[in-house]
């Protein structure tokens, strides 16, 4: 039976998103149906209302219920309560070494408009509308989701607060604690204390990290990262990062995390290392390039890349809502709620900085 679903649909590059009833294709043998009751506004979903080609359905943090599913699914069933998070094929040789952040097929997954074989799931009056996008395209009251992007929850789980584990805190966590893992009393920068930015400090603060600094340009942001761990503080705008952070930790950090994808602040971050410190690049899209001296990199330093925190999602994020639920992950404060129907005021809130992490909700 297909689907009706309401989704905010990019029409035109840049503009705000506008809500339309949308069909939506049964499921195929390897996808499910999932209603949504709350979805993540991430700084990805911002980027690609300027990136990704009309029509389209954005969105990548889902929670939600399963409504339907295909013939060959066997991970979950009707009623089961899901977070969704991005696509992987499962058969390459990343994937089978359970690096699926690292798929080989990633882009095509993720980033085509569509399941990667060409089709879409969605039509608007009869005419194709981009879907999939990070594997989910859940701007909208249902989504087609593949089975390997959803992950099965306790059906005791409130899944209000949910959403953003899918994504944004599972990047900012996983890069610290799946691939930095820095034994107790590293020393640690992290620049940009968004979403992903403070769950990376409190990620930090759980593997025992000591100092912790938090960089960036908002003084509230900077006073929420003391409150999620952080022991130092940097306001980027009083001066050069690099020189604040070398008197912070004289020698040179162990680790840092940026977050921003500015290359001047990745510049500055690497360069505050000591000689075998390594710094986790997570933030996309502010640059298009970095710049690094090639004595900072050949001196023994490590710059490397992290995708959706190096999670295997399936692992990672039960662990994760775990310690969220055990009050050591406190991430719920970071949610500011918004009805779905004012998704564009969600995204405008969230591109002005003033709420940390916006999650779109839906009535009964």
């Amino acid at each position: 039976m297909t689907t009706i679903a309401r989704a905010a649909v990019l029409r035109e590059t840049g503009k705000p998103l506008v809500i339309e009833e949308v069909e939506l294709e049964d499921p195929r043998p390897f996808e499910v149906v999932v209603r949504m009751e709350s979805v993540g506004v991430c700084r990805t979903d911002t980027h690609a209302l300027h990136e990704a080609p009309p029509p389209a359905i954005l969105g990548h943090e889902g929670a939600g219920v399963v409504e339907a599913v295909g013939s060959g699914v066997t991970k979950v069933a009707v009623g089961d309560k899901v977070l969704t998070t991005f696509a992987s094929c499962g058969t390459c040789r990343r994937c089978l070494l359970a690096q699926v952040a690292y798929c080989e097929r990633f882009m095509e997954l993720n980033f085509s408009g569509g399941r990667g074989d060409g089709t879409t799931a969605a039509r608007s009056a009869g005419k194709p509308v981009a879907t999939h996008f990070l594997g989910q395209s859940c701007f909208a009251t249902h989504a087609v989701v593949g089975e390997r992007s959803v992950v099965p929850t306790d059906p005791a789980w409130d899944l209000q607060p949910l959403s953003p584990f899918g994504c944004g805190f599972q990047t900012g966590a996983g890069a610290v604690l799946n691939n930095l893992r820095p034994p107790v009393g590293s020393s640690i920068a992290v620049c940009g204390t968004g979403a992903v930015g403070l769950s990376a400090i409190a990620a930090a603060a759980l593997a025992g990290c000591e100092p912790i600094v938090a960089v960036d340009t908002v003084a509230s942001r900077l006073e929420t990262a003391r409150r999620f761990g952080a022991t130092e503080t940097v306001d980027a705008t009083q001066g050069d990062i690099g020189e604040v952070l070398g008197r912070l930790v004289p020698g040179g950090l162990d680790y840092a995390v940026d977050t921003t994808g500015v290359a001047a602040v990745v510049a500055s971050a690497v360069g505050a290392l000591n000689t075998r410190g390594t710094c986790a690049i997570v933030g996309a899209g502010a640059s298009s390039e970095m710049v690094l001296d090639w004595r900072t990199v050949l001196n023994g330093r490590t710059v490397t890349g992290v995708i959706a925190g190096d999670s295997v999602p399936e692992v990672f994020l039960p662990q994760l809502v775990g310690l969220h639920l055990s009050g050591r992950f406190p991430v719920a404060e970071l949610i500011t709620y918004f009805p779905f129907d004012d998704i564009n005021k969600a995204i405008d809130a969230s591109i002005r900085g003033d709420v940390v992490k916006p999650v779109l909700t839906f009535g009964s």
